[in-house]
């Protein structure tokens, strides 16, 4: 029997903030036992998400101003590594792991969400490996890319005691638009990548766009998993609502 995934669709592109408080405060409720493992899948908009090295570094605040000047709203994302870019064609995706001991998995956790998208991206006609690309935004070893050259999907992970998110976001069309943002964004912070390197599934398959592409994921879900698709109660909402001035970026 296929284990349950509970399975999370709400997306809020016009309060950008709330999308990593209501992933944050799905997995305070997993760590405790109340809710069942539950994963995410939307659509969140055009939004920068720093991570925590980000807004140590002196120039965040100026990586902030770009975001904004670029028409793209800043916030501070669950999961570590560096700026990345949603683009009104990137799906953002996570899985909360109820884990007591949640250290002991973490490759496993990174390998797991990778093959997902992996595979996802294969069946729409992307040749998808996983691994980093040289010169990548937002590097990570479980980065999935196109022909080992081109980046199109960053993956994170936060851990908790008693649980561990891993989020990340996939980049269905507007590669262009996501070099325009990036680079005054990581110009600021200081930070060396190589532009060329930043793809979109749709520059390996034309035409796919999101519905495909959320269609693509969620089948190849439903094959591991019973997936039991739900709404957030209002008391996450609630507890999100609470959350989402700490995940806002300044100014």
């Amino acid at each position: 029997m296929k284990p349950v995934l509970q399975l999370v669709r709400v997306s809020f592109p016009e309060r950008p903030a709330l999308g990593p408080a209501l992933s944050r405060a799905i997995l305070e409720r997993v760590a405790a036992g109340e809710l069942p493992e539950t994963a995410r899948l939307g659509r969140p908009g055009r939004v920068v998400a720093f991570g925590k090295r980000d807004t140590a570094s002196a120039g965040y605040r100026r990586a902030v101003a770009a975001a904004r000047e670029a028409g793209y709203e800043a916030v501070e994302r669950l999961a570590g590594g560096r700026a990345a870019v949603y683009t009104a064609g990137s799906l953002g995706f996570s899985r909360a792991h109820r884990d007591p001991s949640p250290r002991g998995a973490t490759e496993a956790r990174f390998a797991e969400m990778a093959a997902v998208v992996g595979e996802a991206l294969r069946r729409l006609g992307v040749d998808a490996r996983v691994g980093e690309v040289p010169g990548e935004y937002c590097p990570g070893a479980f980065s999935v890319n196109a022909r080992g050259r081109s980046k199109l999907a960053g993956i994170g992970q936060r851990l908790i005691a008693g649980a561990a998110h891993v989020g990340g976001v996939l980049v269905v069309s507007g590669s262009a638009e996501l070099r325009r943002v990036l680079e005054p964004v990581y110009a600021a912070l200081d930070l060396d990548w190589e532009p060329s390197t930043a793809g979109s599934v749709e520059d390996e398959a034309p035409g796919t766009g999101l519905d495909r592409a959320e269609a693509s994921i969620l089948a190849v879900l439903e094959e591991r998993f019973r997936l039991v698709e739900v709404e957030p109660d209002a008391a996450l909402l609630a507890r999100a609502e609470a959350l989402s001035a700490e995940h806002r970026a300044p100014g």
